[in-house]
């Protein structure tokens, strides 16, 4: 390709993630401070951040006691890693404590750094599983259109959002992945025939799809698909990083849904974002040939410098500490009847809304193809709150845990009056 146009040398030295840098680069937001479910620009511009950063801010902005837990921690001890015979405290503990509410009975805990990294490991795993079985034709990753799972190396591969694994000289970084529709299971029985289920590892889909474009299953979709992999032999991953931790009003989504996966990923919720921290629920099926008490024993090569990272797992637990104390899981279950509520009446009233999804306190409303949801999130901007374009023409809710009933008026009615200006042009 070649161009014309200026490079933008003036441009900061940070490269913004996932970023069209032309369309960004001179209106960024700089964000500096975060209090409840606020955040402030550098500019001072108060603003309500109805997406709870990346989907993990579930117990507000600026709660001391998870920098106190921080500080604390890392006094005694910042880190240290967990290979071989070395373990920490702060990630033994985290591990136990998250078995205890885990949607798998009797798991092993992976801990790494986040998401990403977390679908890496459990993909990996699930091929690492069928070759100790002896299936070497079992390799195959199966997810959902539209589905977003990271963008490490298995994440790219996997993703149902095409431009995601566009420009990188190949339709798969890993070439042995293929896409099953959004909800049609049908289609979906019919494409593992084609395939052949001795040739598929693992099937991995999101609960609730977040950046796909906040889209809940279809009646007992999730349970037939978990059937199906159960009939085929084939592993069920679910990614619970949204859905982890109460954004679907239950403590994972497995609950809500009644599906019990081989492998299930977390992230975001596990801190609410205040230190990086992922990992995976390994079942019993895959963990125990790993911890045979035999001298042939495989090992199953996985691990990240800051696997396990002390501080991070101390955080988590104050988290948790927060979810129980405050009932905020519990109080997910009334802000989604609000939210339902109030996005439902919205949309009566609005020519522009062509759908509105709720799952829990997250919402997804999709927009008539003359309005454009990047507009729309702009023009909220001015307005004082951040929601988020989505897949589809959506747009993106799900504010903190910690929102109150009239915030979410508040929240709604600015989408509402925006629309409404939106409609006029």
């Amino acid at each position: 390709m070649t161009t014309d146009s200026p490079t933008l040398v003036a441009a900061p030295a940070l490269w913004p993630a996932q970023a069209h840098i032309p369309s960004v680069i001179d209106r960024q937001l700089v964000i500096e401070r975060g209090e409840g479910s606020y955040i402030w620009t550098a500019e001072g511009q108060r603003l309500f951040d109805g997406t709870a950063g990346l989907w993990h801010a579930n117990v507000g902005h600026g709660r001391p006691e998870l920098a106190k837990a921080a500080h604390d921690q890392m006094m005694r001890l910042e880190t240290y890693h967990i290979f071989g015979r070395f373990v920490n405290d702060q990630a033994l503990a985290l591990a136990e404590r998250l078995a205890a509410i885990s949607p798998i009975a009797d798991p092993k805990v992976i801990l790494n750094s986040g998401g990403s990294d977390a679908i890496d490991v459990a993909c990996k795993l699930a091929r690492r599983h069928w070759q100790r079985e002896g299936r070497h034709t079992k390799t195959t990753i199966l997810s959902r259109e539209f589905a977003y799972h990271g963008l490490h190396g298995f994440g790219t591969s996997i993703a149902g959002l095409d431009f995601n694994r566009e420009g990188y000289g190949t339709e798969s970084l890993i070439p042995e992945t293929a896409r099953i529709p959004l909800h049609d299971f049908d289609a979906t029985v019919a494409l593992i025939a084609e395939i052949g289920a001795d040739n598929i590892a693992a099937l991995v889909t999101e609960p609730v799809q977040g950046t796909g474009g906040v889209n809940p299953p279809h009646g007992e979709y999730l349970s037939r698909l978990a059937t199906l992999c159960r009939a085929n032999d084939i592993l069920l991953i679910l990614d619970e990083v949204i859905t982890g931790f109460g954004r679907v009003g239950t403590m994972f989504a497995a609950e809500r849904f009644g599906v019990t996966p081989d492998l299930a990923v977390f992230a975001k919720g596990v801190t609410s974002g205040y230190a990086p921290l992922g990992g995976v629920f390994v079942s019993p099926r895959i963990w125990q040939p790993f911890y045979l008490d035999d001298t042939a024993t495989p090992i199953f090569r996985h691990g990240a410098t800051y696997a396990g990272h002390a501080t991070a797992a101390a955080v988590a637990m104050c988290n948790l500490d927060i979810l129980e104390r405050e009932g905020l899981v519990d109080r997910v279950k009334e802000l989604e009847q609000q939210l339902d509520d109030r996005l439902h009446g919205m949309a009566s009233r609005r020519s522009s809304v062509t759908e509105v999804r709720v799952a829990g306190f997250m919402g997804g409303v999709s927009l008539t193809d003359d309005l454009d949801a990047t507009e729309v999130t702009d023009a909220m901007i001015d307005r004082g709150f951040v929601v988020r374009p989505l897949r589809g023409n959506t747009i993106q809710i799900s504010p903190p845990f910690i929102t109150t009933d009239e915030e979410v008026r508040t929240l709604v009615d600015a989408i509402d009056e925006t629309l409404s200006e939106q409609e006029k042009k």
